[in-house]
Protein backbone atom coordinates (compact mmCIF):
# COMPACT_ATOMS: atom_id res chain seq x y z
CA UNK A 1 0.00 0.00 0.00
CA UNK A 2 0.98 3.66 -1.01
CA UNK A 3 1.75 5.69 2.03
CA UNK A 4 -0.43 8.38 3.52
CA UNK A 5 1.61 11.59 4.02
CA UNK A 6 0.53 12.73 7.67
CA UNK A 7 -0.30 16.57 6.11
CA UNK A 8 -3.52 14.82 4.46
CA UNK A 9 -4.84 14.54 7.91
CA UNK A 10 -4.94 17.81 8.22
CA UNK A 11 -6.41 19.03 5.28
CA UNK A 12 -8.77 16.56 5.44
CA UNK A 13 -9.62 17.67 9.30
CA UNK A 14 -9.69 21.05 8.05
CA UNK A 15 -12.28 20.71 5.39
CA UNK A 16 -15.71 20.18 7.56
CA UNK A 17 -14.20 22.72 10.25
CA UNK A 18 -14.00 25.91 7.81
CA UNK A 19 -16.94 24.97 6.26
CA UNK A 20 -18.98 24.84 9.46
CA UNK A 21 -17.10 27.75 11.24
CA UNK A 22 -17.33 29.73 7.25
CA UNK A 23 -21.65 29.05 7.37
CA UNK A 24 -21.69 30.27 11.10
CA UNK A 25 -19.58 33.50 11.00
CA UNK A 26 -21.92 34.27 7.65
CA UNK A 27 -24.83 33.42 9.73
CA UNK A 28 -23.53 35.38 12.23
CA UNK A 29 -22.71 38.65 10.13
CA UNK A 30 -26.32 38.10 8.46
CA UNK A 31 -28.54 38.08 11.70
CA UNK A 32 -32.20 37.33 12.49
CA UNK A 33 -32.94 37.60 9.04
CA UNK A 34 -31.19 34.83 8.20
CA UNK A 35 -33.34 31.41 8.90
CA UNK A 36 -30.44 28.68 8.89
CA UNK A 37 -33.33 25.78 9.03
CA UNK A 38 -35.34 26.49 5.65
CA UNK A 39 -32.63 28.66 3.71
CA UNK A 40 -29.55 26.76 2.16
CA UNK A 41 -25.63 27.69 2.45
CA UNK A 42 -25.96 29.50 -0.81
CA UNK A 43 -27.45 32.16 0.76
CA UNK A 44 -24.64 33.16 2.50
CA UNK A 45 -22.28 33.63 -0.42
CA UNK A 46 -24.97 35.51 -2.43
CA UNK A 47 -24.32 38.45 -3.75
CA UNK A 48 -24.87 41.44 -1.45
CA UNK A 49 -24.91 39.35 1.53
CA UNK A 50 -23.28 40.32 4.87
CA UNK A 51 -21.39 37.05 4.93
CA UNK A 52 -20.31 37.05 1.25
CA UNK A 53 -16.88 37.26 1.74
CA UNK A 54 -16.72 34.66 4.61
CA UNK A 55 -18.93 31.82 3.01
CA UNK A 56 -16.92 32.20 -0.14
CA UNK A 57 -13.61 31.82 2.05
CA UNK A 58 -14.80 29.03 3.63
CA UNK A 59 -15.97 27.49 0.25
CA UNK A 60 -12.63 28.28 -1.68
CA UNK A 61 -11.11 26.88 1.80
CA UNK A 62 -13.48 23.48 0.70
CA UNK A 63 -11.90 23.11 -2.59
CA UNK A 64 -8.38 23.53 -1.79
CA UNK A 65 -8.70 21.15 1.17
CA UNK A 66 -10.38 18.54 -1.13
CA UNK A 67 -8.00 18.40 -3.79
CA UNK A 68 -4.82 18.61 -0.94
CA UNK A 69 -6.36 15.09 0.86
CA UNK A 70 -7.50 14.11 -3.23
CA UNK A 71 -3.74 14.11 -3.94
CA UNK A 72 -2.17 12.89 -0.61
CA UNK A 73 -4.97 9.68 -0.48
CA UNK A 74 -2.53 7.58 -2.50
CA UNK A 75 -4.30 4.14 -1.51
CA UNK A 76 -7.50 4.64 -2.65
CA UNK A 77 -8.55 3.59 -6.38
CA UNK A 78 -7.42 6.32 -9.34
CA UNK A 79 -11.11 6.84 -9.93
CA UNK A 80 -12.14 7.97 -6.77
CA UNK A 81 -9.40 10.39 -5.95
CA UNK A 82 -10.51 11.96 -9.23
CA UNK A 83 -13.86 12.37 -7.84
CA UNK A 84 -13.09 13.92 -5.04
CA UNK A 85 -10.82 15.96 -6.73
CA UNK A 86 -13.39 17.19 -9.49
CA UNK A 87 -15.55 17.82 -6.11
CA UNK A 88 -12.94 20.22 -4.63
CA UNK A 89 -12.93 22.09 -8.34
CA UNK A 90 -16.66 22.43 -8.20
CA UNK A 91 -16.65 23.67 -4.40
CA UNK A 92 -14.16 26.64 -5.91
CA UNK A 93 -16.18 26.87 -9.38
CA UNK A 94 -19.46 27.38 -6.70
CA UNK A 95 -17.68 30.32 -4.86
CA UNK A 96 -17.41 32.06 -8.13
CA UNK A 97 -20.46 32.06 -8.82
CA UNK A 98 -22.82 33.20 -6.31
CA UNK A 99 -26.47 33.38 -6.62
CA UNK A 100 -28.03 36.38 -6.61
CA UNK A 101 -29.31 38.55 -3.96
CA UNK A 102 -32.59 37.62 -4.72
CA UNK A 103 -33.97 34.34 -7.21
CA UNK A 104 -31.80 31.51 -8.09
CA UNK A 105 -29.06 30.49 -10.70
CA UNK A 106 -28.92 27.86 -13.21
CA UNK A 107 -24.90 27.93 -13.21
CA UNK A 108 -24.77 27.62 -9.37
CA UNK A 109 -27.35 25.24 -9.17
CA UNK A 110 -25.90 23.04 -11.64
CA UNK A 111 -22.16 23.15 -10.58
CA UNK A 112 -23.64 22.66 -7.14
CA UNK A 113 -25.44 19.34 -8.09
CA UNK A 114 -22.70 18.11 -9.99
CA UNK A 115 -20.44 18.91 -6.73
CA UNK A 116 -22.77 16.67 -4.70
CA UNK A 117 -22.91 13.93 -6.69
CA UNK A 118 -19.17 13.72 -7.24
CA UNK A 119 -18.76 13.81 -3.45
CA UNK A 120 -21.58 11.25 -3.40
CA UNK A 121 -19.55 8.41 -5.45
CA UNK A 122 -16.01 8.91 -4.74
CA UNK A 123 -15.91 6.82 -1.90
CA UNK A 124 -17.11 4.11 -3.63
CA UNK A 125 -15.23 5.03 -6.69
CA UNK A 126 -11.98 4.92 -4.23
CA UNK A 127 -12.89 1.67 -2.48
CA UNK A 128 -10.33 -1.50 -2.57
CA UNK A 129 -11.39 -4.31 -2.85
CA UNK A 130 -8.74 -6.12 -0.96
CA UNK A 131 -9.82 -7.38 2.11
CA UNK A 132 -6.34 -5.99 3.84
CA UNK A 133 -6.99 -2.48 2.65
CA UNK A 134 -7.47 0.34 5.43
CA UNK A 135 -11.01 0.30 6.52
CA UNK A 136 -11.98 3.49 5.31
CA UNK A 137 -11.57 2.16 1.59
CA UNK A 138 -13.18 -1.03 2.12
CA UNK A 139 -16.33 -1.96 -0.19
CA UNK A 140 -19.26 -1.80 3.01
CA UNK A 141 -17.79 1.15 4.67
CA UNK A 142 -17.35 3.24 1.46
CA UNK A 143 -20.77 2.09 -0.08
CA UNK A 144 -22.86 2.89 3.21
CA UNK A 145 -20.88 6.16 3.15
CA UNK A 146 -22.14 6.90 -0.09
CA UNK A 147 -25.72 5.57 0.12
CA UNK A 148 -26.23 8.31 3.44
CA UNK A 149 -24.74 11.19 1.20
CA UNK A 150 -27.02 9.90 -1.58
CA UNK A 151 -30.23 9.83 0.94
CA UNK A 152 -29.10 13.17 2.37
CA UNK A 153 -29.34 14.61 -1.12
CA UNK A 154 -32.25 13.09 -1.57
CA UNK A 155 -34.02 14.71 1.12
CA UNK A 156 -32.37 18.28 0.17
CA UNK A 157 -34.43 18.29 -3.11
CA UNK A 158 -37.17 16.87 -1.44
CA UNK A 159 -36.92 19.79 1.33
CA UNK A 160 -36.53 22.38 -1.64
CA UNK A 161 -39.07 21.62 -3.33
CA UNK A 162 -41.76 21.45 -0.82
CA UNK A 163 -40.45 24.51 1.06
CA UNK A 164 -39.50 22.67 4.09
CA UNK A 165 -36.14 22.57 6.21
CA UNK A 166 -33.79 22.62 3.23
CA UNK A 167 -31.15 24.08 5.23
CA UNK A 168 -30.69 21.69 7.93
CA UNK A 169 -30.93 19.01 4.97
CA UNK A 170 -28.18 20.72 3.10
CA UNK A 171 -26.03 20.97 6.34
CA UNK A 172 -26.56 17.66 6.82
CA UNK A 173 -25.16 16.13 3.64
CA UNK A 174 -22.34 18.69 3.28
CA UNK A 175 -21.14 17.60 6.89
CA UNK A 176 -20.88 14.10 5.80
CA UNK A 177 -19.26 14.96 2.21
CA UNK A 178 -16.49 16.82 3.77
CA UNK A 179 -15.85 14.59 7.05
CA UNK A 180 -15.66 11.23 5.26
CA UNK A 181 -12.06 12.34 3.47
CA UNK A 182 -10.68 12.75 6.84
CA UNK A 183 -12.14 9.51 7.79
CA UNK A 184 -10.20 7.65 5.24
CA UNK A 185 -7.64 9.54 5.81
CA UNK A 186 -7.29 8.43 9.43
CA UNK A 187 -7.81 5.24 8.91
CA UNK A 188 -5.13 4.78 6.24
CA UNK A 189 -2.50 6.46 8.52
CA UNK A 190 -3.62 3.86 11.25
CA UNK A 191 -3.06 0.73 9.00
CA UNK A 192 0.03 -1.19 9.09
CA UNK A 193 1.25 -0.49 6.15
CA UNK A 194 1.40 2.60 6.42
CA UNK A 195 3.33 2.58 9.92
CA UNK A 196 0.12 2.99 11.66
CA UNK A 197 -1.68 0.73 14.73
CA UNK A 198 -3.16 -2.43 13.74
CA UNK A 199 -6.49 -1.97 12.87
CA UNK A 200 -9.45 -4.11 14.81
Amino acid sequence: MRPVPRWALLSSGCAPVLLAAGWATAQYLEGPAYDPINQTISVLAAYGAAGFWVMTGALLALGACHLLTAWGLRPAALAGRVALAAGGVAALVVAFLPVPSSGGSLRHGSVAAIGFALLAVWPVLAADRDGSAPWGLRPLPSLAATALMGLGAVWFLIEINRHGPAGVAERFVTCVQSAWPFVVVASCLRHPDNGGRPEE
